[in-house]
């Protein structure tokens, strides 16, 4: 399938919502597709919390809404809720940024991969590849945090980036769903917390950064 490479500049938050898988049932206040939308169009530059992930003095050099990276098995990519090109002190960072209000993680892995297809099994071996797993995770992760992770750890690679970032910006009050990414950051070895970052080596030797960003909540009104 031919995919296009040529991206017009956006215009504002409402430019986003044609990009959206279902834009009429997405498109909503309080959602987080129109919340991260305006939190990131009205930044200058990086959102002060996703900046903050980061060691050093950063730079966004590009944010692609929406953006779609294809993972071997099926027919769906991985539609990313923003793709950046982040710069870091002297290092550039390839990010995926998932975006979540009150929204679950999706399907389980036990779920996702219930009487699975050849399709499905050739996906779980392809991320699994791409995170360094040496096995399928258990069925108690959440399918979502694996490939959003893979699509990061790709496009590093495509870009030829020093490192690859998994980051969730959450508008959740309460925190809703930490459980979750917490239970995902475990795979690696990791204990994290919110609003702070933390690196890694996979074993496939790809550099990674996971995090958890807390967004201002004024963007819920929007």
């Amino acid at each position: 399938m031919k995919r296009n490479r040529i991206y017009i500049p956006s215009l504002g938050p409402s430019a986003w919502q044609q990009l959206l898988a279902e834009p009429d049932k997405q498109w909503r206040t309080g959602i987080s597709a129109k919340t991260l939308a305006h939190c990131w169009e009205q930044s200058d530059g990086l959102p002060p919390e996703i900046a903050a992930m980061f060691p050093d003095t950063t730079e966004l050099l590009l944010a692609l809404p929406e953006h779609k990276v294809p993972l071997l098995g099926g027919n769906r990519d991985s539609q990313n809720d923003i793709f950046a090109l982040i710069r870091h002190g002297g290092a550039t960072c390839a990010a995926t940024i998932e975006g979540k209000v009150n929204e679950p993680f999706g399907p389980t892995v036990g779920e996702w991969l219930t009487a699975p297809s050849d399709g499905k099994l050739a996906r779980m071996r392809h991320i699994c590849d791409v995170l360094g797993l040496a096995e399928t995770p258990p069925a108690h992760i959440r399918y979502q945090l694996l490939h959003r992770t893979a699509s990061a750890v790709i496009e590093a690679k495509r870009f030829k980036t020093d490192e690859a970032a998994m980051i969730v910006h959450s508008f959740s009050r309460t925190r809703m769903w930490f459980n979750d990414f917490t239970a995902f950051t475990r795979l690696f070895d990791l204990d994290v917390a919110p609003d702070r970052a933390v690196g890694l080596s996979l074993s496939n030797g790809a550099r990674l950064r996971l995090g958890w960003a807390t967004g201002d909540e004024a963007f819920l009104e929007n």
